[in-house]
């Protein structure tokens, strides 16, 4: 069997997934994978809008933030139609809003912003000194040592292969009801090889960016995302892109939780790379409440 034959792995399917049909000027299609989820992964609908805005700058602007809210779940049985409007096209900046609608409605919307590269002051905070992945249970290592008896979602989410490998640096949160500090360090890495293309990189940022931040708003609480009595789910995300990098390498998600009240959590973000480079920051506010029938 060759290896076109064979079944996509889980990047080869991400960027299929981002490679966008044009539909006509300025809106695109996209799709999303059969994997048994009962709604889009808000990680991919950030990073299709993004890719839908890249395609309407020329190829010397790059984005360097973004902005976006969650309005209604994703149906992942039917396509996600983007609509780009042009806001500005200045000579240093460019400014682009992205809406993704199903079903006659929309369910998300970004605002993103691009520039031209130019030099300028640098500076940036500290990653923070943890263990390196090498030194970490990889995921096989989890799933041998502690999912045989976890409950079904955690064992469901763990198996399933996806394009990026976690190694949280404390797996507590997710096996004790201890209340914990709300800061949460976790290496992520693409599971396969990512294109020499700033389009596909700050999009597969983006939708890394995504993955595990709610849970760090649980932490002081005692429980995780996988409790099935909490209702959870993204309410907006912010990104800052400061630095580019090819992800060919683990970098370091560090996430702290600095208020949760009125059924949401907030956190943020610092993406590193492993030596130390900060190339992002993220924000999100996120919807944690109890469900009524509990």
């Amino acid at each position: 069997m060759t290896r076109d034959t064979e079944k996509p792995n889980a990047m080869e399917t991400l960027l299929s997934t981002l490679d966008l049909e044009p539909i006509e000027v300025d809106i695109f299609r996209g799709r999303s994978p059969q994997v048994g989820w009962q709604r889009v992964f808000g990680g991919q609908v950030i990073a299709q809008a993004l890719m839908a805005a890249q395609r309407t700058v020329a190829r010397d602007r790059i984005v360097h933030s973004l902005h976006a809210y969650f309005m209604r779940p994703g149906d992942p049985s039917v396509p996600i139609v983007y609509q780009v409007e042009r806001i500005r096209d200045g000579s240093s900046f460019n400014t682009r809003r992205a809406v993704a609608i199903q079903h006659g409605e929309a369910i998300f919307a970004l605002s993103a912003s691009f520039q031209i590269e130019e030099p300028g002051f640098g500076h940036q905070i500290l990653m923070p000194d943890v263990p390196a992945p090498e030194k970490l249970l990889d995921e096989r290592q989890i799933a041998a040592q502690f999912l045989a008896n976890a409950p079904a979602p955690i064992r469901k989410y763990w198996e399933r292969e996806r394009p990026i490998e976690i190694r949280p640096i404390s797996l507590t949160h997710y096996f004790s009801d201890e209340k914990l500090d709300p800061v949460q360090h976790v290496w992520v890495r693409a599971t396969g090889p990512v294109p020499d293309d700033r389009y596909y990189q700050a999009a597969i940022l983006a939708y890394l960016s995504d993955m595990t931040l709610l849970d760090t708003s649980l932490y002081p609480h005692g429980t995780s995302i996988f409790d099935q009595t909490i209702q959870v789910a993204s309410l907006d995300h912010s990104m800052w892109f400061h630095r580019p990098t090819k992800l060919d390498d683990w970098l370091l998600y560090t996430q702290d939780s600095p208020s949760a009240s009125g059924a949401r959590g907030l956190t943020r973000g610092s993406l590193f790379t492993r030596d130390g480079t900060l190339i992002a920051s993220v924000a999100q506010e996120g919807l944690i409440r109890k469900r009524a029938n509990e």
